[in-house]
């Protein structure tokens, strides 16, 4: 009796969070009001000012954000004081400075508007100074090495060109962080300083074809997927609550193989978590537009309307943390992590990106006259020069412990950074290579014109299939960056996308007008020649074939392209001589941030790993064995009693249970010693001071072991009594109604 009592007993938490699931009813939530009427009512943006702002303090904070000119202190306290009545007839009692420290998240320490005057008297205050800049403890942070733990101070400064919101009953205001001694200590200050590269660069080229361009701005369109779990059911998960994802877990016997989940009929429970969302989304300005189920059961996307890149990258921080708030508000819990289940697809956070002038002209988007078909070439063929030339560094970009799980497979790029650029486009720039070099003579000038302006607009009929294996697709108007991971901060990767195209688009401007101005060759024609050659050097990054295949890989190494498949050796570039340069030359980064980054990156790997290997000690020893033992116990008594009552006999009839018995035996034995290895060499990992040295040691001999506890861990799973079995499984996860 007390032996059943116990079973139950180690099964209820997860049989109780079934029943309660089951029992739950989720109706629709009532959408009141159209969208457009909703959007940004939680936004200072230009609309707010216009209504708060005097025409002086409008006037400065557009400059701010147009030119990057600074705004003076006494204008700053007429700003302050506008958003502060804003904030507070929203129901705002406090404010932030909300800033992306190199943690990966965004930090934010609140402070309410009410002070005491001397005199005892109470008001809400909120000056230019609180609004500019603060000054947080922020000593715990990760760094680098830039400062000691001691050593508090750091700033966050204010970012004019991200618009402040009220977000439940705080002001946010989005921010810089810096530290005291000037370096960066988080994620968005480079990517300010990139994408300000960027716009002078590619300014500079876009005049070449329109000198009324002023100013060009790189967008971006994330993305977003994510898995939706049961709330109960995930918390009954240690390794789900402490990873991220599964450690452990047999698959079940239907997983995505029917492709029914994909573009199917999204749940109840999911579509009311989905419209909340949206609600939640519009009033805080995040443009959400699309929603669907993604391959995987339990997976989903969603997407927004393109924004300017660094309000897009705030916009996604954003709704990752509005996505959690929310799920739990519907009892769903959000896994942002890149490979949550075994077997099935991971997560990414497609970057899709290009270039707008201030003209209203996507600059990747091809045309229908002559001049603006040698536009789209210039920056389309600038942008897979730029990648050729720094493909290493961008594959680091999207580096992390969680995101090596998920490269190279169930729809997710390999590691090795190609571009895809379909047939058409692939034919159109071989004839242009072939073209001679030096002036064009008139043959060659009309033959020109007519494959520019005959063939290229034809992609816009959606001529060229995609490919799902590309790291770098271009789909039309754009790129599309697929490596990037389910929880990334897109800031990582758009920062070093934008400098490397900022490099090579200032390289190229002076190529040109080395030729024009040495060799008086017109513009055309000297544009025409650079391109060339920049279609010859980098043909090796361009592949529209099978990214999964072993002759990919091996056709690759051929090309001298890199296969960085782990974190620790996909990070070695960002302090190669050739990385600094780059981003010293831009003004991007210094060494000393470059290096912190890198030092930072590899920590976090080296934690993440620690962590899962501790995690598994403790299902292994605590859970899976202690369960796999007492099944195993009630199968020797079921042995011993076959036994008393048929004697010799009893053998034929213990067969089937002997041999479970074994197995079981077999599994816990290995289970044991794989276990007790990775320990040692998390151990022995963890004596070594080097942090590069330490997370290769990580990467080499602690995760190895990782796949040989599930695969044993996963057999016992199939074996044992279900009512024994102490996680909660696959198809119990993975389904929600």
């Amino acid at each position: 009796m007390w032996q059943l009592f116990k079973y139950t007993m180690m099964s209820k938490v997860r049989f109780d969070a079934i029943a309660k699931s089951q029992e739950r009813k989720y109706g629709g939530i009532e959408e009141k009001g159209k969208r457009s009427e909703q959007f940004a009512t939680h936004v200072f943006n230009e609309e707010k000012m216009l209504q708060y702002l005097t025409r002086d303090a409008f006037a400065s904070v557009k400059n701010a954000i147009f030119s990057a000119s600074k705004i003076d202190r006494k204008m700053a306290d007429q700003i302050a004081e506008a958003i502060k009545a804003w904030a507070i007839s929203m129901g705002a009692t406090h404010y932030t400075h909300w800033f992306q420290p190199l943690t990966g998240a965004t930090a934010e320490k609140h402070d309410a508007f009410f002070d005491l005057l001397e005199d005892g008297r109470a008001l809400e205050k909120f000056g230019g100074n609180q609004l500019v800049q603060q000054e947080p403890d922020a000593s715990s942070f990760p760094s680098g090495g830039i400062r000691n733990t001691f050593e508090a101070r750091g700033y966050t400064a204010w970012d004019p060109t991200s618009p402040a919101f009220v977000y439940g009953t705080t002001l946010c205001i989005p921010t810089i962080f810096v530290a005291y001694t000037g370096e960066a200590l988080d994620n968005k200050a480079p990517l300010l300083r990139a994408l300000q590269a960027v716009d002078h660069a590619a300014t500079a080229v876009a005049k070449y074809f329109d000198k009324n361009v002023g100013k060009v701005n790189a967008t971006l369109g994330w993305e977003q997927e994510y898995f939706l779990i049961d709330k109960a059911l995930a918390y009954s998960r240690p390794d789900l609550t402490m990873t991220g994802r599964t450690l452990v877990g047999d698959a079940a016997a239907k997983g995505q193989q029917l492709d029914d989940h994909y573009f199917g009929v999204i749940p109840n429970r999911v579509l009311s978590f989905m419209s909340d969302l949206e609600q939640e989304c519009t009033k805080l300005g995040i443009p959400v537009k699309t929603r669907h189920n993604e391959v995987a059961p339990n997976q989903f996307e969603l997407a927004p309307v393109f924004e300017e890149a660094n309000l897009a990258v705030d916009h996604n921080l954003l709704l990752m943390d509005v996505m959690e708030k929310v799920a739990d508000r519907h009892q769903l819990k959000v896994l942002f992590h890149e490979k949550p289940f075994a077997g099935i697809n991971g997560s990414g956070k497609h970057n899709n990106w290009s270039l707008a002038t201030d003209t209203g002209v996507n600059l990747l988007s091809p045309g229908s006259t002559p001049m603006k078909n040698l536009q789209f070439l210039t920056f389309f063929i600038n942008t897979i020069k730029a990648v050729d030339s720094y493909e290493e560094l961008l594959r680091s970009s999207i580096a992390s412990a969680s995101n090596d799980h998920r490269l190279g497979a169930n729809e997710a790029p390999p590691a090795i950074l190609s571009i895809f650029i379909g047939e058409q486009l692939s034919n159109v720039l071989d004839e242009l290579e072939g073209v001679s070099k030096g002036k064009l003579s008139p043959e060659e000038k009309t033959e020109l014109k007519l494959n520019v302006v005959g063939k290229i607009p034809e992609i816009l009929l959606d001529n060229t299939d995609r490919n799902r294996t590309s790291p770098f697709a271009f789909t039309g108007n754009k790129f599309e960056m697929r490596g990037v991971g389910s929880k990334t901060n897109c800031a990582k990767p758009m920062t070093i996308l934008n400098t490397i195209v900022a490099k090579q688009l200032k390289d190229f401007k002076k190529e040109v007008d080395a030729l024009v101005n040495k060799k008086s060759l017109k513009k055309d024609e000297a544009i025409f020649n650079v391109l060339r050659e920049y279609i010859k050097t980098s043909k090796r990054i361009r592949f529209d074939g099978d990214g999964y295949s072993m002759d990919w890989e091996k056709d690759a190494e051929r090309r001298k392209l890199s296969n960085n498949k782990t974190t620790p050796d996909a990070l070695q570039v960002l302090t190669s001589e050739k990385s600094l340069d780059l981003f010293k030359s831009m003004q991007v980064m210094s060494e000393v941030e470059a290096k912190a980054r890198q030092e930072v990156d590899l920590e976090s790997y080296t934690l993440h790993l620690q962590i899962e290997g501790r995690v598994f000690n403790e299902l292994v020893y605590s859970q899976i064995i202690p369960a796999a033992l007492e099944y195993q116990n009630m199968l020797m008594k079921n042995v011993a009693g076959l036994k008393d009552i048929y004697g010799a006999a009893h053998q034929k009839l213990t067969d089937g249970q002997l041999g479970i018995i074994e197995q079981i035996a077999e599994h816990v034995n290995a289970i044991k010693k794989k276990t007790d290895a990775m320990t040692a060499a998390r151990k022995n990992a963890n004596t070594l001071k080097d942090i590069t040295k330490k997370a290769i040691a990580y990467s080499s001999n602690v995760r190895p072991y990782f796949e040989d506890i599930r695969y044993h861990s996963d057999r016992l799973e199939r074996l044992i009594d279900n009512q024994l079995w102490p996680l909660t499984k696959y198809r119990e996860l993975l389904f929600i109604k």
